[in-house]
C-alpha cells in the first residue's frame, strides 16, 4: 500500500524561497521545512530574514537565511550561482518575491512610464529570469526539480473595481500584466523543461488578508464564496504540495487559492 503523507516530505531536498521572509513567503518558508526540506529563505530585509531562520531551527527543522535582491536581473545568475555552489543541490526554486517601486499603487491615469518600465523589470522579469536560469541548472545537474510562481487572481481574469469603492485603494495596471505574465510562463516552460523531468506551476492567491481598509474587506468578503480573504498558510499549503511528489503528474498548471472569487 502506497505512503501517501510520505509523498509530501521534503527530506533531503534543498529548497529556495526568493521573497522567503515576507507576508506569503515567510509562511511558505515555514511549510517547507515543516516538510523536512532544508529551506534557504532568500530575501532583502535581513533582520526578516534572520529572525525567521532562527525561529524555524528553534522549532527542529532546517532554514538558513541569504541576502538575495531579485529586482537586480544583471547578478542574478552570479548570485543563483553563489548558492548552488554553497547548498550543493537545487532541487526547487519558488518566487513568492513581491518587488515594486514606491509609487506602487497608482491609479492608470497617475501611472508613469518610467514607473510602468521598472516594475514590470523588477517582478515580471526576475521571476521570469530566476525560473528559466533554475530550470537550466536543474537540467544541467539532471534533477528533476520543481519551480512553483506566485500569479494572482488578476493574472487570469479582470480586476473587480467596485471592491475599491470608496476606498483610496486600486489594482495597479502593472500588476494585471506582470501576474498574466508569470502564469503563461508556466505554460511555456513547462512544455520545454518537461522532457527532463522539472516542473513548473503557478499558484494564484486571491485577496490576502492584511489589515486592509475595512471598507475594502468588506466589499472583498461579500464577493467571494467562502466569504473572507485568503490566509498566507493557504497558499502555503499549496506550494507545499506542488513541490512535493504529492504532484508529481502536475505541471504547467495554474492553480487558483481564491475562495471561489474566479468562478462567480
Amino acid at each position: 500500500m502506497i505512503n501517501y503523507l510520505q509523498k509530501f516530505i521534503l527530506k533531503n531536498k534543498v529548497v529556495f524561497v526568493t521573497g522567503g521572509a515576507g507576508l506569503i513567503g515567510s509562511e511558505i518558508s515555514i511549510a517547507l521545512s515543516c516538510a523536512g526540506a532544508d529551506t534557504v529563505i532568500l530575501d532583502t530585509n535581513s533582520k526578516k530574514g534572520l529572525s525567521l531562520q532562527n525561529q524555524i531551527l528553534k522549532s527542529g527543522h532546517k532554514a538558513s537565511y541569504e541576502y538575495f535582491d531579485i529586482s537586480k536581473l544583471e547578478s542574478l545568475e552570479k548570485n543563483m550561482d553563489k548558492l548552488l555552489k554553497k547548498y550543493k543541490t537545487m532541487d526547487a526554486w519558488i518566487n513568492a518575491a513581491y518587488p515594486k517601486t514606491n509609487d506602487w499603487g497608482n491609479s492608470i491615469e497617475k501611472v508613469r512610464l518610467s514607473s510602468w518600465r521598472k516594475n514590470v523589470d523588477m517582478h515580471l522579469n526576475s521571476y521570469s529570469w530566476t525560473s528559466r536560469y533554475a530550470a537550466l541548472i536543474m537540467k544541467k545537474n539532471k534533477t528533476k526539480g520543481t519551480i512553483v510562481n506566485l500569479g494572482s487572481i488578476y493574472g487570469v481574469q479582470g480586476s473587480d473595481f467596485n471592491l475599491y469603492e470608496g476606498t483610496p485603494m486600486t489594482s495597479p495596471m502593472a500588476y494585471a500584466a506582470i501576474k498574466g505574465g508569470i502564469v503563461n510562463l508556466a505554460r511555456y516552460m513547462a512544455a520545454y523543461f518537461g522532457k527532463y523531468g522539472i516542473r513548473i506551476n503557478t499558484v494564484c492567491p486571491g485577496g490576502i488578508f492584511n489589515k486592509q481598509n475595512g471598507r475594502f474587506v468588506r466589499n472583498y468578503n461579500k464577493r467571494v464564496p467562502l466569504g473572507r480573504m485568503c490566509k498566507p498558510e493557504e497558499v502555503a499549503s499549496v506550494v507545499l504540495f506542488l513541490t512535493s511528489d504529492a504532484s508529481s503528474y502536475i505541471t504547467g498548471a495554474t492553480i487558483m487559492v481564491d475562495g471561489g472569487l474566479t468562478v462567480v
